[in-house]
């Protein structure tokens, strides 16, 4: 399905792999490190394991890819995709998300996740792939405009977060 990335920089291990059960714990936190302090998820409660696991279960039930950045022997991000919209009309399209750790932030990950979807869902068939982007991300809407992600449309004031609407951005990219 996918192959492992390696990269070895400066005395540092770094790589781009398959998550397994043993990163459970780590994904969990930086899902829920999102959910408290960002709006790249439109929820208010932290996820528990139980939740994480059943999620998890289903990707690979699925064949979903999950990755994970691992930065000498910590989980640093991770990302997926999964269906757009649960239609058989809609099985070339997949909707992605990546979340970093706030601890490796502005290095690049976020980059190198989204390059990877991207390869996976290229050799998985896939034509389109969907973000959708809190307005105020700006800097995930400039990552995904550097990989060639248009915007597709605006839906205002859908959540309510942080005692504020907010507004979400969908940007889209056709694969080969």
């Amino acid at each position: 399905m996918y192959n492992n990335q390696y990269l070895i920089l400066k005395g540092m291990q770094r790589m781009i792999r398959p998550a397994g059960s043993e990163d459970l714990d780590a994904i969990l936190d930086i899902y829920n490190d999102a959910i408290v302090n960002t709006t790249a998820v439109y929820s208010y409660e932290k996820k528990g394991i139980d939740e994480c696991i059943q999620w998890f279960d289903a990707k690979n039930s699925s064949s979903q890819p999950v990755i994970v950045y691992e930065e000498d022997s910590q989980v640093a991000a991770f990302a997926t995709y999964g269906p757009f919209r649960d239609w058989p009309a809609y099985k070339h399209t997949i909707e992605h998300s990546i979340y970093v750790d706030p601890d490796y932030r502005n290095r690049g990950i976020a980059s190198k996740m989204l390059e990877s979807l991207l390869q996976i869902a290229t050799d998985e068939g896939y034509k389109t792939i969907v973000a959708g982007i809190d307005e105020s991300n700006e800097g995930s809407i400039a990552l995904h405009e550097k990989y060639g992600f248009e915007h597709a449309g605006t839906l205002m004031k859908v959540g309510y977060k942080f005692d504020r609407w907010l507004t979400l951005s969908f940007y889209q990219v056709m694969l080969k």
